[in-house]
């Protein structure tokens, strides 16, 4: 058992991490021992990632402890970096977190800052200045370069700095090298934000905590507002959106609405959001209030404009995109789904379902096979997405339908069938471990009318290893109107 994580305290105790706790209650006898949860430290620091996300919309995770925020033309929105960086650490602190954090060009020259020197704010430029007087050991590199480093006489960056880069990388390599060139603000290594950046965001703050529905929704309407006007300056629409709510208490609740076509009006966007928090099955709690509700479109798209005085077909296909809209906001996207068809003889296969939002046109203009005038269909209204089994006393050998079957606790006298219709499985694709269907549409004595099908050929296929005849299985696939 070693030490996984260690405060001040124990540093100032002579304990380090990777010490095995033997020898660390020896030392320290009256240390204080929780197990370690690695998962639960990633998921506090995802929280407070997203509690970050009111400072900037770039966050991303320095891992295992550290958080990297690029606040490039944000600070002025706080009252200044120094203003900023007091806010950032005082509101963590307060919740009980040991903060040590920095600001300076590069996101290798903070974090080594935070390590050493925290508090400090290197001007662009000043990097090289700002972590020279540090140690070798402040830039994080392996154990074994820092040892090196000290045992070869350089215990500070700048006296690392201060030899040629082609004998630091002839003696350490090439990666440390790079490393500590970004640490003295020669170049930078791109931080990975942990969500992609808004195309629009639009944000309210308040002096004093909101908890009432109504100052959420009609803050929300504002803001609908805002961002429609932002848009609009740029003929765009809004095809994915978000409302996040910051509370007081560093919670974070975010919830987003995807639309089919772009959104170009507030009350379009307002009643989707409606239709969304009344559908929450954890209802929006807002603790102590919310300071901050922000609205972004996570992706937009140009609006093409058409014609929509004299078309009514321009008139009902936004009619019915914006019933789905409101539908998929309330029941969830995936939910709401057409059937675009396939080129698959196999029943089950023949179709395929994708969310309406993003392929309502293209089932619009999908080509399905035509009905034979004066024909009874060929296929039924309900295809059941598994074929479910029924009970089947005796047909006619080999290839006639039953005249009784039991499907779900109910007895069925077969009046009429039309049959069979033969349909071998796709022998490229199964390997031959799928047997021949003989499908049976089949009427019973109370005007029921179901799909059938025999599983197996009786002259081939239903026979066991011994080559003796077995029983075949019979499934019920669908029901006809």
């Amino acid at each position: 058992m070693l030490l996984h994580a260690i405060d001040e305290a124990a540093v100032r105790a002579g304990l380090s991490i990777g010490l095995p706790l033997a020898n660390a209650r020896a030392i320290c006898p009256e240390l204080t021992v929780y197990d370690a949860d690695p998962a639960a430290d990633l998921k506090t620091l995802n929280d407070i990632a997203d509690w970050c996300d009111r400072f900037t919309p770039l966050v991303a995770l320095d891992l295992p402890y550290g958080l990297f925020l690029d606040i490039t033309g944000c600070a002025h929105l706080f009252g200044g970096e120094r203003a900023l960086l007091q806010t950032v650490t005082g509101a963590l602190s307060r919740r009980g977190f040991a903060v040590s954090a920095a600001i300076a060009g590069t996101s290798i020259a903070a974090r080594t800052l935070t390590r050493t020197a925290s508090g400090r704010i290197a001007a662009d430029g000043e990097e090289a200045a700002a972590v020279g007087p540090l140690p070798v050991s402040a830039l994080g590199a392996d154990a074994a370069v820092t040892t090196g480093l000290r045992r070869a006489g350089l215990k500070t960056i700048a006296d690392v700095a201060s030899r040629a880069p082609h004998e630091i990388s002839a003696r350490f390599g090439a990666a440390f090298t790079t490393l500590l060139g970004h640490a003295l603000g020669q170049g930078d290594a791109p931080i990975s934000p942990r969500k992609p950046l808004p195309d629009y965001i639009v944000e309210k703050r308040f002096p004093e905590p909101v908890a009432t529905d109504t100052v959420i929704a009609l803050t929300l309407s504002s803001l609908a507002k805002m961002l429609v006007a932002a848009m609009d300056k740029q003929g765009k629409g809004a095809r994915q959106l978000e409302a996040s709510f910051f509370r007081t208490d560093g919670a974070v609740r975010a919830i987003m609405v995807e639309t089919g076509r772009p959104v170009t009006r507030p009350e379009m966007i307002d009643r989707l959001f409606r239709e969304r928090l009344d559908a929450l099955n954890d209802p929006l709690d807002p603790g102590f209030g919310f300071d901050l509700i922000r609205l972004a479109a996570g992706r937009t798209e140009i609006v093409v404009q058409q014609q929509r005085d004299l078309d009514a077909t321009i008139h009902d296909n936004d009619e019915l995109s914006a019933l789905i809209d409101r539908i998929a906001a309330r029941i969830g996207g995936k939910r709401v789904v057409v059937h675009l068809p396939l080129e698959s003889h196999i029943p089950e296969r023949s179709a395929l379902a994708l969310p309406a939002q993003h392929h309502l046109a293209a089932a619009g203009a999908a080509a399905w096979p035509e009905r034979v005038a004066g024909e009874p269909p060929l296929r039924p209204l309900r295809l059941f997405e598994r074929p479910e089994p029924i009970k089947v006393p005796f047909a006619t050998v080999p290839d006639g339908p039953p005249h009784q079957f039991t499907w779900r606790r109910a007895q069925h006298d077969v009046v009429r069938v039309e049959g069979p219709e033969r349909i071998a499985m796709e022998w490229w694709k199964q390997d031959g471990a799928s047997l021949t269907r003989d499908y049976f549409r089949v009427e019973d004595a109370e005007g029921q009318r179901f799909w059938i099908f025999r599983d197996g050929l009786y002259e081939s296929e239903l026979r066991d290893e011994e080559g003796r005849p077995v029983p075949a299985n019979w499934y019920v696939h669908g029901l006809f109107a």
